[in-house]
């Protein structure tokens, strides 16, 4: 059965500037470590709406002040409810995650099991994340989730006080699950936008590449080059994080100034290759600072 995956690794627990407030879901190829150059960024400007199209593990948000209005949307409908239950339910979800436990026989119970209640499946969702290998989301074409367990001796799982905190943070959001053009449907000048695709490139099919082509196509990166292009437009400013390829830096460089930024690669199997990874970050806020 051919499977196709939406992740790349992210493990760490951070403060941030909310005060306290830390992603409560591990995130393949999240962005925690990339936090402190948003932050130089957006500098001392203060951005009342914020949208996130391609939410995942959220440490963006998370890490942000001053927002008042957040539009936070993602393809994955699952991590969606997630999000809404925490912000909802958060006590609910935090009395669910109680009766796991990380051991190999709990976890692929728990992965083979579909719970009816939204809370609970909430729980499940954050117990798999939590325990899994590298926190990557994949699922074969049944839509069945199949990551192997992470055998992880040390896992930080969400109690309730943490899911509280992350239920105020979200208590202004609008959570929405779909497409990114849908979902920038609501920007207006002065917002920002953060986005952050899975990451393919033209002619290539390495790495990740390999497995997000399934879902996000190099066609894809080019209708997120237009949807920028009308974010700017509307006087918006968007902040976009991609692979540091030389058919991205064509697409994107003509809508604003590139970064490069470099962390290291963790993510891939046994004889997947290491080190450091190097990454572009466009945005028209360097221009506008």
């Amino acid at each position: 059965m051919a499977e196709v995956a939406t992740g790349r690794g992210d493990t760490s627990v951070v403060e941030t500037a909310r005060g306290a407030v830390s992603p409560f879901l591990r995130w393949a190829g999240g962005k925690r470590w990339l936090v402190p150059q948003v932050m130089k960024l957006v500098g001392e400007k203060n951005f009342a709406r914020y949208h996130e199209p391609f939410l995942g593990g959220g440490s963006v948000f998370f890490s942000l002040s001053g927002v008042e209005s957040a539009y936070l949307s993602d393809l994955n409908t699952d991590l969606i409810e997630v999000y809404r239950e925490v912000r909802d339910r958060p006590s609910e979800v935090a009395e669910c995650l109680k009766k796991y436990e990380n051991t190999s026989d709990q976890y692929y119970a728990a992965r083979s099991s579909s719970p009816l209640d939204a809370a609970d499946r909430a729980a499940r969702f954050v117990f798999l994340n939590h325990t899994s290998f590298n926190g990557i989301y994949r699922v074969n074409l049944r839509g069945q989730y199949n990551v192997p367990y992470g055998s992880r001796k040390s896992v930080n799982m969400p109690d309730e006080a943490w899911l509280l905190r992350a239920s105020a943070a979200l208590k202004n959001a609008t959570l929405t699950a779909g497409d990114f053009e849908r979902a920038l449907g609501d920007v207006t000048a002065n917002d920002l936008v953060f986005l952050d695709p899975p990451y393919t490139v033209a002619h290539n099919n390495n790495g990740f590449v390999k497995y997000n082509q399934h879902l996000f196509s190099f066609e894809d990166q080019e209708r997120l080059a237009e949807a920028i292009k009308k974010v700017s437009a509307l006087g918006a400013h968007f902040i976009l994080t991609n692979a540091a390829h030389s058919s991205i830096e064509k697409l994107f460089s003509p809508l604003g100034e590139r970064l490069t930024v470099s962390r290291k690669n963790v993510i891939g199997g046994r004889q997947a290759g290491r080190g450091n990874a190097e990454e572009y970050v466009f945005s028209n806020l360097v221009a506008a600072r």
